[in-house]
């Protein structure tokens, strides 16, 4: 059993390391304060090939696993970027799954070079208002004219809509009351994001100010019939696909900004003088950080565990959900630990580590909630009742 990291994963390590030490603290500082997406970091990353980690090279990307996206995303969290630098490429690494795997050959020639080199972006539309994680009871309804298909409804929590001109929609083709179970009747599109068809309102939020998140509302929003991915009324099976990578990498992320995070804080107690001693002597102080680093690292080897799976076609839902769980957790404690081992100027925007804890919430949130997991695990691995 070998828990290294290949030559390869550690070339991916620096080299996407040395492409994020060019946007520094304060780069990202001005980003939170200021907002506005971060185009310069997503096209550096787009010209030096990596935002198309995981689609085949026959399509222009670099036809790698999820472990080595998952590697990377750690490193874009972990460089300081935390979640503002990850969820400006997050889309570009899991989103466009369904297309490689159930597009035609057309459809991935023209689908997806333009989210590998950078020119075209795209938001993810899934959610809705009253359905929250029941995904089968979607109600945006995609109606079937001739040769296109006519789209009304409303999504939220929709991330990079206010810069994307691309959208990859789960829509329900076939009324609820007309299939045989639930999760039959949703398809799957991926199209052009036409903005006279679909208001977009953006949502304030806590954190992650560069990567705006929205609530779309479409008013006969028209979709090519070419441009639907694999069969009508299995969209449903089709995101399935990229739920479980989406997870691992999230849980990268959440790694990432836990480390970093921890690095700031051993750091500061290290210098910090406090009754002619640093406060790093101190156990009350130690003992917390120490905690911090097992249990991010504990959650790292979950996340490599889970990509692991994936990448050899195993079933990996119980992994990267327990990555998930594990690692949104530890990193959540990490982040409020530097915070607090920071005292008065841990809740100072210069330090870092407060905008740090208001990002890693965000992991903790989404896509799933803790307690959905838990639930999981219970029914699917422990094999107790359903309870929910």
């Amino acid at each position: 059993m070998d828990f290294a990291l290949s030559a390869n994963q550690e070339s991916i390590k620096d080299a996407v390391g040395k492409i994020c030490s060019r946007f520094d603290d304060a780069y990202w500082l001005k980003k939170d304060k200021e907002g506005g997406f971060p185009a310069d970091f997503h096209m550096a990353l787009a010209d030096a090939g990596w935002l198309g980690i995981c689609i085949p090279e026959e399509f222009g990307g670099s036809g790698l696993g999820i472990t080595d996206a998952a590697i990377m995303m750690r490193t874009i969290s972990e460089s300081g970027a935390g979640m503002s630098g990850a969820s400006a490429v997050h889309m570009n690494v899991f989103g466009l799954n369904p297309v490689v795997v159930f597009g035609s050959k057309e459809q991935c020639y023209r689908m997806l070079p333009g989210i590998v080199d950078g020119r075209d972006r795209s938001c993810f539309a899934v959610t809705e208002p009253n359905t929250g994680l029941n995904t089968t009871q979607l109600k945006t309804r995609a109606v079937r004219k001739g040769d296109k298909y006519i789209v009304n409804g409303q999504k939220v929590w929709i991330s990079t809509a206010q810069v994307a001109n691309k959208i990859l929609l789960l829509a329900r083709t076939t009324p609820l009351e007309a299939v045989k179970t639930p999760t039959q009747g949703l398809s799957l599109f991926y199209t052009d994001f036409d903005k006279q068809r679909v208001t977009v309102h953006e949502i304030e939020k806590m954190g992650r100010k560069p990567v705006d998140s929205n609530e779309l509302f479409f008013e006969n929003f028209e979709i090519p019939v070419e441009d639907r991915l694999g069969e009508e009324g299995r969209g449903f099976e089709y995101i399935l696909h990229g739920m479980n990578p989406e997870r691992i990498l999230i849980a990268a992320e959440a790694v990432g900004l836990g480390m970093v995070a921890l690095s700031r804080a051993s750091g500061y107690a290290k210098t910090r003088i406090v009754f002619n001693r640093p406060i790093g002597m101190n156990q009350a102080i130690q003992h917390p950080l120490a905690k911090n680093w097992m249990e991010l690292e504990a959650a790292w080897l979950m996340v490599l565990r889970a990509g692991w799976q994936y990448d050899q076609n195993m079933p990996c839902g119980p992994a990267a959900n327990s990555a998930k769980y594990l690692a949104a957790e530890a990193g959540f404690r990490a982040c409020e630990q530097a915070v607090m081992t920071h005292g008065g100027f841990g809740y100072a925007k210069e330090y870092h580590v407060e905008r740090y804890l208001r990002e890693s919430l965000i992991p903790r949130i989404a896509p799933i909630s803790p307690q959905l997991i838990l639930s999981f695990i219970g029914e699917k691995v422990l094999g107790l009742p359903k309870s929910y």
